[in-house]
């Protein structure tokens, strides 16, 4: 009679209790608490072991609670609550102290899920090693895009093919204020104002407006998606706080959508990653990503392309990735095995802004009189840029009592940052050049 093949996998007889540990109560943190409680069978099931909170560490034990959070489980000893958790989730966001009660939770040999962007694309490294000396398992698929499955496809579904090419709507918030302001004609602020009364912005929206978020997002994808080590100040910035109603205008008249767009592309001398607003045009999967949604446009030789698309942010959603990566640690502590490790073997240089190519339209207010737009070609020929195309909207002042003004809106083939910030310069030098009205690249075309 054969011989069984032996299996070094241990499966227990009896089912086994996983303490978990939470960090942070906020929002995120709340919706982790109901989801733990009112699923905790068919986790347990998934899991094979009933997964025990048995603490929630916050910053005031007293503050006003949804009743769904067991009161006696509030602790504001972080510390101590690590220590004595099989598996640690951090939704407390910045550095710290999350960095510093992450690592004494890995030496104390707990898994981490964490939702920490900011974290992970300032400092990932320092966690990743630490993870992999203790052996132990470090997710994230909530700290970008919310309960859009990305990390996971990106980090292993796509680890056999090479990506090319991450392109994303990955800031709700921003896409919610451009969206506004191209349905209905609002002004930034005005939009921004309807996010804040509708909780989609903080009432600072430095961090969303700015693009602070969405560099952090840009900075872990192109870490996962080249294996090079990303960090956000790798990554070059621009918010959307320049783009006036004018340009959402438009940018409809010539058939495209403002966009704050997360951009990491790989080539032969290295990777190039970036966050910035973007006309993408209307023929675009992204240009149809409306509100508060995100979205991510992957590249990849063999795959082709791929888009992942849904709510980018919120309690709920941001929850349901939180507790896809708690099942997912703790299926390995119940039955052996680990989940992926940090790949950073490629080590492709990371090249600065301006190493970008993209198209572009610039947008220009102009003395009203003949030979202008031969100057302005001759500026950019002799930087090297090349016009696809010129439009002279119908002659319009924007300031009162002004007659003799005219606007221009070149769009040019590819280029490199560095041509067309030198460009613009040199354009602005112009005597029949009264102001620079707006540069936007143009992306997915």
């Amino acid at each position: 009679m054969a011989q069984q093949p032996r299996s070094d996998r241990t499966i227990p007889l009896e089912p086994t209790t996983l303490r978990v540990a939470l960090l942070g109560c906020g929002v995120v943190g709340t919706e982790v608490v109901r989801l733990l409680t009112t699923q905790a069978a068919d986790l347990a099931a998934r899991v094979g072991a009933r997964l025990e909170l048995v603490g929630i560490a916050v910053r005031d034990v007293e503050a006003e609670r949804d009743p769904v959070v067991d009161r006696s489980l509030l602790t504001s000893d972080a510390e101590g609550l690590v220590e004595k958790a099989d598996v640690v989730v951090e939704v407390v966001g910045g550095i710290e102290p999350a960095r510093s009660l992450l690592l004494r939770a890995i030496e104390h040999g707990a898994a981490v899920v964490t939702a920490n962007k900011a974290l992970l694309a300032q400092d990932g490294p320092t966690l990743y090693a630490a993870a992999d000396a203790a052996g132990v398992d470090l997710y994230f698929e909530a700290a970008v895009a919310g309960a859009i499955p990305i990390v996971r496809p990106v980090r292993e579904s796509l680890v056999g093919d090479r990506v090319q090419r991450v392109l994303g709507i990955v800031n709700g918030t921003t896409n919610y204020v451009l969206d506004r302001m191209a349905t209905e004609g609002l002004d930034l602020d005005a939009a921004v104002a309807e996010a804040q009364a509708l909780g989609y912005a903080e009432a600072d929206p430095t961090a969303d407006v700015e693009g602070f978020d969405a560099a952090a997002k840009a900075a872990i994808l192109a870490s996962l998606a080249f294996h090079t080590r990303v960090s956000i100040d790798d990554v070059d910035r621009q918010g959307i706080s320049s783009v006036t109603a004018d340009d959402v205008a438009w940018a409809a008249r010539t058939g495209h959508t403002i966009k704050l767009l997360a951009i990491a592309e790989r080539s032969d001398e290295g990777v190039q990653v970036r966050v910035h607003p973007a006309l993408v045009p209307l023929t675009h999967p992204l240009a149809g990503v409306r509100g508060a949604f995100n979205a991510v446009f992957v590249e990849a030789e063999a795959a082709g392309e791929l888009m992942f698309y849904g709510r980018g942010a919120g309690g709920a959603p941001t929850a349901s990735a939180v507790l896809g990566d708690v099942v997912s640690v703790a299926r390995h502590r119940v039955l052996g095995g680990r989940g992926p490790v940090e790949s950073a073997y490629a080590a492709l240089p990371v090249l600065p802004a301006s190493a970008a190519r993209t198209r572009y339209q610039v947008r220009l207010e102009v003395t009203d009189q003949p030979g202008v737009l031969a100057q302005v070609a001759a500026v950019l020929a002799e930087h090297g840029v090349s016009i696809e195309a010129v439009r002279q909207p119908p002659g319009r002042a924007l300031e009162p009592g002004v007659d003799d003004v005219a606007q221009l809106v070149i769009s040019t083939h590819t280029a490199t940052e560095a041509a067309l910030r030198a460009t613009v310069a040199a354009i602005e030098g112009l005597d029949v050049v009264r102001r620079v009205l707006s540069v936007l690249r143009v992306e997915g075309a």
